[in-house]
């Protein structure tokens, strides 16, 4: 069984690091042409030795600067994809931010710019796509569906996070947009779907895994045992984008080592 994504166009956003950059090399892998968005001129070097590795590979892509919480930049960034690339037929919406706080000592720029990034990033995103997805409509040579649309969410969809009130509350949200847009549009054949990450080995929870006793203490939490990997989430969007997953739309799919089956209370709570 070959998950193949060949003749199709993937926007993957947030690409340039850790969940993004493993969804951008899966998705390389199989066959799409990978287009790596990044946020700021910082993350350019990054972005490139992303697409280094996919080309090395044989694969194919490109690297794009866009802030998906401004709508501009979104617009423009789907026009200039579609202008080099002639469609989209793959968005994966993964750029997120934390901006951690007590809740009563969250400020509003803290809590807006989670959300911006967060939420108001995929709405954007998810809404270029599904318009250009109609504007082409199906085409067999590159899928049985119109369109493809993966949310990166988080086991913080269901599990409150104190100290997290605008991240947690941003993924719970993503998870109802996520099953509105797979219920608004599964008659045109747009499929919609989430992945949920549980604790995943990047840059941006370096504190809970850099040292033993850190990786220990969440280890706690994760009945597996191990702290998963880009790859992990990668494996499971390439499926997704592709045909094999045809009947898949509208549920989110937790990557999480058994967090959710909450492994504190393996001994009573």
């Amino acid at each position: 069984m070959e998950i193949s994504l060949r003749n199709q166009v993937a926007i993957v956003t947030g690409a340039s690091s850790g969940i993004g950059s493993g969804i951008a090399k899966s998705l390389a892998s199989a066959g799409a042409v990978v287009i790596i968005n990044h946020s700021s001129e910082r993350s350019l070097v990054e972005a490139q030795a992303v697409l280094k590795e996919i080309t090395d590979a044989g694969g194919s892509g490109m690297t794009y600067q866009c802030d998906v919480s401004s709508e501009d930049e979104v617009v423009k960034m789907f026009r200039d994809v579609i202008s080099a690339y002639q469609t989209v037929d793959i968005l994966v919406n993964n750029a997120g931010i934390q901006k951690d706080a007590e809740f009563t000592k969250m400020t509003l720029d803290q809590w807006n710019a989670v959300i911006g990034v967060n939420l108001t990033g995929q709405f954007l995103c998810a809404r270029e796509a599904i318009k250009e997805f109609l504007r082409r409509g199906i085409d067999p040579s590159r899928s049985i569906a119109c369109g493809k649309i993966i949310h990166i969410s988080s086991v913080h969809e269901i599990i409150p996070w104190a100290g997290h009130a605008n991240y947690a509350s941003s993924k719970g949200a993503v998870r109802m947009l996520m099953q509105t847009l797979a219920q608004e549009y599964g008659a045109n054949k747009i499929r919609v779907n989430s992945i949920c990450p549980g604790a995943i080995q990047t840059p941006i929870n370096k504190g809970a895994w850099s040292t033993p006793e850190a990786l220990d203490s969440l280890l706690k939490l994760i009945p597996y045992n191990r702290i998963g990997q880009p790859e992990d989430i990668g494996n499971m969007a390439a499926f997704l984008a592709s045909d094999l997953a045809d009947y898949i739309s509208g549920t989110s799919i937790f990557i999480d080592g058994g967090m959710t089956t909450f492994e504190s209370f393996s001994t009573g709570g």
